[in-house]
């Protein structure tokens, strides 16, 4: 065999290679040029608040790798986020002179949220698959619809938990087992179970075949529709999930809750090396994603070097270069 053709065969191994690392080689610049810059960056204390601060955006993530990887997109997450947490917030309060302040409102409410996002979710599914309306067109208006709500639901203004609810309620976000604080415990769990889900059974297999063709997908006898709304469900209810740690950890909602966390999810996403379009996901990757997002913030708020307003610019701009380098890398091949 010819060098040519050696190097041939040679070259589709490396480029995988490199796109798989790609995400750890990002984070480990990260986390070396953090500890160039400030020498408390990589204290313990300060890497387990970044990864407990990226909880709730990293636990929407991973739902929208599964949503992203079927061919779906969901635009509605940090709306439906704001909702989901007023409904809570609405439910408990109303459930105190019943109940009263300890732990069984907090479930009770903790309950009312998973099934809140789940079934915010579903609308969303139920609009693209029975519908037959574009999830960018569905996303887009439910966008709208649960930010209008949060605002209608607070008169305009923030809905505050009862305080000695607050107080029972707060340890699910700033306590922790075993010296690990609690969001990242939750984190790990479902990042764990998602990556077994998405790799190991036929529901992540199927969305990753409709994602890659619909139509094949189709003649495989695979139900395509049911699928695809099962992204969304679970999309939906891990909004749920990623609720019932940020209303613990702020005690209140109101019309500029989980602003643009929409933009975030879907950046840690293609960060980790989901392909936009669908057909592959890599739910390890979009929990380095996350990570890779929160450790820019928390260097550049550190250091001061540039305004944290910034932030957003930086997460925008991460989108388009990502989306770049995969359409180059599929030319490449």
């Amino acid at each position: 065999m010819s060098n040519a053709v050696s190097d041939r065969i040679a070259a589709p191994r490396v480029r995988f290679k490199l796109s798989v690392l790609g995400p750890l080689l990002a984070l480990l610049l990260l986390l070396i040029l953090g500890a160039l810059l400030n020498g408390n960056f990589l204290t313990l204390g300060n890497i387990m608040n970044v990864v407990a601060r990226s909880a709730s955006i990293g636990i929407i993530a991973i739902g929208a790798t599964f949503v992203i990887t079927s061919g779906g997109l969901d635009l509605s997450v940090g709306s439906m986020a704001a909702f989901t947490a007023g409904l809570m917030i609405i439910i408990m309060n109303a459930l105190v002179p019943t109940l009263g302040t300890g732990w069984m409102v907090v479930v009770v409410g903790m309950l009312a949220g998973l099934l809140i996002g789940g079934g915010a979710g579903a609308a969303n599914g139920l609009l693209v698959t029975a519908g037959r309306i574009e999830p960018f067109i569905v996303t887009l208006g439910t966008l709208g619809i649960f930010r209008a709500l949060i605002t209608f639901l607070a008169n305009g203004g923030t809905l505050n938990l009862n305080f000695k609810v607050a107080d029972v309620y707060s340890p699910i976000y700033s306590g922790n087992i075993a010296g690990i604080p609690v969001p990242i415990i939750v984190f790990a769990v479902i990042a764990i179970a998602a990556e077994i889900v998405l790799r190991r059974t036929k529901f992540g297999r199927h969305a990753a075949a409709i994602g890659s063709s619909e139509q094949v997908a189709r003649y495989s006898a695979i139900n395509v529709d049911r699928v695809r709304l099962m992204t969304y469900a679970l999309q939906g209810a891990l909004v749920g999930v990623a609720t019932m740690l940020y209303v613990p950890r702020f005690g209140s909602a109101n019309s500029s809750t989980a602003v643009l966390w929409e933009l975030q999810a879907i950046a840690a996403v293609i960060i980790g090396g989901t392909m936009l379009k669908g057909g592959f996901g890599r739910i390890w990757g979009t929990v380095v994603g996350v990570i890779i997002l929160e450790l820019i913030g928390n260097i550049l708020n550190l250091q001061s070097l540039i305004s944290p307003y910034l932030n957003q610019a930086f997460q925008g701009a991460i989108i388009i270069v990502a989306v770049l380098l995969q359409r180059s890398k599929r030319a490449a091949d």
